[in-house]
């Protein structure tokens, strides 16, 4: 367990801002970061765990309390057969694309077209992370916690967890601590059914079809640094927190509202907004169809610091010296151009602590 000062938490997230944290203590085992939280939680003073910080915004001002960094590690096979799948524990500090890489090359199936998403493994359970038709939900088995409300371990099954649409019963609040994930995969040569049709085009197949885990990870990783969602410490493009904003779930009648909101604003024989059915009912659409005929392009906000991604609109970004206020202005901008122009209220998917969007 290392103990430091006023270090600043720009160097701990991906969008490259934040204050400094008052105490900063790294951990590198599971039993270091249960007595980490407890140490923080028996004084009684502020906590904040941070992972990959690849979906969090941490005011200018810092954070008056201590931040413990989770840098816990292992991947460990539990058991793998052909009839039962792959058995897996990975510690929460270790870091996602990691994962998918010892997957696609162990035959393990199921988070291949997660191939390139920042941050480390116990941040996505939280809110089920996902891309290109796969979600943590589908692999996860059971999600182990520190809970400090009852100062004990204790265990969620896959049913237990809650999952939805990037949420969780993990998310909105701090009460548990995630020590490592179980994952079921399938053993297999080839991934999961291809269900995003840029990727099946990239690919060269129809939907639904199955193609080598190698395969579907390196079409993946394309389509992402097309967007610039790969990190790259050359690419500003990258130093973000990736997708700023969910994409909007609405009733029928809302997506209805909508349909007549684009038409008349955007003329009649003019464009439509994506739609995607729901199991329940409701329809999903694109918050980077919205953000960009609401008039923010690509590159939106250039030469200043903060500004929209010039490979996709749906990431705000820092060109280098922004500060958190820079972000977030930029941000509150799009989403209320948004709202105005369509009357769609877009949700920031990345954490905001010291700040309101």
């Amino acid at each position: 367990m290392r103990e430091q000062h006023d270090v600043p938490l720009s160097t701990l997230t991906t969008m490259r801002v934040g204050g400094p944290a008052a105490r900063l203590v790294t951990v590198t085992t599971t039993d270091e970061l249960v007595d980490a939280v407890r140490e923080v939680d028996d004084a009684d003073e502020p906590l904040l765990v941070v992972s990959g910080g690849s979906n969090l915004i941490v005011s200018d001002d810092g954070f008056e309390g201590t931040v413990v960094h989770v840098a816990t590690s292992g991947i460990e096979p539990e058991s793998a057969d052909y009839c039962g799948g792959a058995v897996v524990r990975v510690a929460a500090g270790e870091p996602w694309d990691d994962v998918v890489v010892r997957a696609v090359a162990e035959g393990w199936a199921g988070v291949e077209a997660l191939s390139g998403i920042p941050g480390l493994t116990g941040a996505t359970p939280i809110q089920n992370v996902g891309a290109y038709g796969q979600d943590v939900s589908q692999t996860i088995a059971q999600v182990r916690t520190w809970d400090r409300q009852e100062q004990a371990v204790r265990t969620f099954m896959n049913a237990d967890c809650a999952f939805t649409y990037r949420h969780s019963r993990f998310k909105g609040h701090s009460r548990y601590v995630v020590l490592d994930v179980l994952f079921q995969f399938e053993v297999a040569d080839l991934g999961r059914p291809v269900a995003y049709a840029a990727l099946a085009k990239g690919l060269g197949v129809e939907l639904g079809t199955r193609v080598p885990l190698s395969d579907a990870r390196e079409a993946v990783l394309e389509q992402r640094r097309s967007r610039g969602m790969v990190l790259d410490a050359a690419d500003p493009d990258t130093w973000s927190c990736g997708s700023f904003f969910t994409n909007p779930i609405l009733s029928r009648r809302e997506f209805d509202a909508l349909v007549e909101r684009v038409g008349e604003r955007l003329g009649w024989e003019g464009p439509t907004p994506p739609r995607f059915p729901e199991s329940d009912g409701r329809v999903k659409t694109s918050a980077a169809w919205l953000i960009d005929h609401a008039g923010f392009a690509k590159g939106f906000g250039l030469p200043a610091p903060a500004a929209l991604s010039t490979k996709h609109t749906l990431a705000v970004t820092n060109r280098g010296g922004a500060t958190t206020a820079d972000v977030l202005a930029l941000a509150r901008q799009v989403r209320d151009g948004v709202r105005d122009m369509f009357g769609v209220t877009l949700v920031n998917e990345p954490v905001l602590v010291g700040e309101q969007l």
